[in-house]
């Protein structure tokens, strides 16, 4: 298969600015594609500081209107709350979401017909509601679907699963950072002989170990250069099993009197988990939401990671999430659960610990044995930097993914 095909990415979500966490795993995919001679437009909906059209290292993105600004609720981050219901907003809106995206597509298409480079292949990022609206533009080009956690939520809702099957039918591949999420999307239609489940990647150069760097967050949040930091870093949602790290807070705080607890980011049970955590306020430090540039040095504060992710009580999960390969890439040992996508990173034992899904005591446990003995704990985030300088690169990745697109493209 030669190089330089033209692919088509319709995406919800996509980095805005500089640092920006909402979906920096399809910007990296797409600059992988283009540094292994391939061609990669994005189609991003808009949003507050998302401009028109814009080159990003090579990657052609354009936004699309679909609604007046104050009804702009699909993607970001925005649609869903607390990762577990859909707002009222974002459902009354999703019909015009559907056609402004089908008219993106169509005159994007148009374009490159136009400027005598046809697309190859269009891949929609999200089930719902891209792969929907991919699958309309089926009979012109090969059409993947890719899975990134919640979209599956929400494809097997009653109201609207016999709509995903019969898009599903229409697409050409799969993609999912999990097995599981793989499963349950193949499950309501698709073949699973065409559906390839790829982790995501990591930066494990920007992602890289400082020891000078250490004490940047530490300074910042009052913690002791000597103290061992645990680090959490995910939005406040129910699915990322903060809950269950803090029901046995208490003994470990307990045993471990100088260990300091940092959990960064924002979302809807924030501020719930910051008075449930009230006890140990001067030791446990929520700093909010923290750009994709200043996450690098957050890592570098911290001693161990930790990611009890659980299915929330409608069965949302997560994939494989990005934080916990940037905690590997940056030589932390990680403590998680045992579900999706995070075996696919993870050996117990080697890289870390996995844990059972909602058990407080495992994760308590874990984190207690790694804390006791910090050396082994350097020994097991050297082998995660390892992985990911052997296998969890993008380059690497989009390799993955450009043989999954293999399946179906012409040969050139």
């Amino acid at each position: 298969m030669g190089l330089g095909k033209n692919f088509l990415f319709l995406t919800q979500t996509y980095p805005r600015f500089a640092g920006d966490t909402s979906g920096p795993f399809i910007r990296e995919l797409a600059r992988g594609l283009v540094r292994g001679g391939d061609r990669v437009t994005v189609l991003t909906p808009h949003a507050p500081d998302v401009r028109q059209h814009w080159d990003d290292d090579s990657v052609s993105v354009r936004s699309f209107r679909y609604a007046p600004e104050s009804w702009e609720l699909i993607g970001y981050s925005r649609s869903l709350q607390a990762d577990e219901t859909m707002r009222a907003g974002a459902a009354s809106v999703a019909p015009l979401y559907v056609l402004g995206a089908l008219r993106a597509v169509r005159t994007e298409l148009q374009r490159g017909v136009a400027n005598r480079q046809p697309y190859d292949l269009l891949h929609a990022h999200w089930v719902v509601p891209n792969g929907l609206v991919a699958s309309y533009f089926a009979k012109s080009l090969p059409v993947a679907v890719g899975l990134h956690g919640s979209d599956v939520f929400v494809a097997e809702k009653p109201l609207i699963r016999q709509w995903v099957g019969r898009s599903l039918r229409r697409a050409s591949v799969l993609t999912g950072c999990s097995p599981e999420l793989v499963d349950r999307v193949c499950a309501l239609g698709f073949d699973p002989a065409y559906a390839r489940v790829i982790p995501y990647g990591v930066d494990a150069e920007q992602f890289a170990p400082d020891p000078k760097r250490r004490g940047v967050w530490r300074e910042q949040l009052g913690i002791p250069h000597h103290a061992p930091v645990m680090l959490s870093v995910g939005r406040m949602a129910t699915k990322k099993g903060y809950q269950v790290l803090i029901a046995g807070l208490d003994r470990l705080m307990a045993r471990h009197q100088e260990a300091h607890l940092i959990l960064a980011g924002g979302g809807d049970r924030l501020e719930e988990f910051r008075r449930a955590t009230a006890e140990w306020a001067d030791r446990v430090h929520f700093p909010g939401a923290v750009g994709h540039d200043d996450l690098p040095d957050l890592f570098r504060t911290a001693d161990l990671f930790v990611l009890p992710a659980v299915h929330d009580p409608k069965g949302n999960v997560d994939g494989l999430p990005n934080v916990i390969l940037e905690a590997m890439a940056s030589s932390l040992p990680v403590v998680a659960t045992e579900i999706s996508g995070i075996p696919l990173a993870i050996d117990d034992g080697v890289q870390g610990y996995l844990v059972p899904e909602k058990d407080p005591q495992a994760v308590n446990d874990a984190l207690s044995r790694l804390l006791q003995d910090l050396p082994k704990a350097r020994a097991m985030g050297a082998a995660g930097r390892r992985r990911t300088l052997e296998e969890l690169s993008w380059d690497a990745v989009a390799a993955r993914y450009r043989a999954a697109y293999d399946l179906v493209l012409v040969p050139s």
